[in-house]
């Protein structure tokens, strides 16, 4: 399927937000998601589908001093 990820065309296989995160090889606990514009609670990443077309914002968090 086809999505936006960070302003960049991609095809997935992912169905979820959880496996999009798998699939692209991101840890869950330091990745903040936004799909059309809403924030998916990380609680919510295993049960939310993604469908054609989504438009996705991942944030990685990164800790550093």
């Amino acid at each position: 399927m086809k999505l936006i990820i960070n302003g960049q065309d991609r095809e997935v296989s992912a169905a979820t937000v959880w496996g999009l995160l798998e699939e692209l090889g991101l840890h869950p606990r330091g990745t903040v998601v936004e799909r059309n514009r809403e924030i998916v609670d990380r609680e919510a990443f295993r049960d939310t589908p993604l469908s054609e077309g989504d438009v996705l914002e991942l944030v990685r968090l990164v800790g550093g001093g």
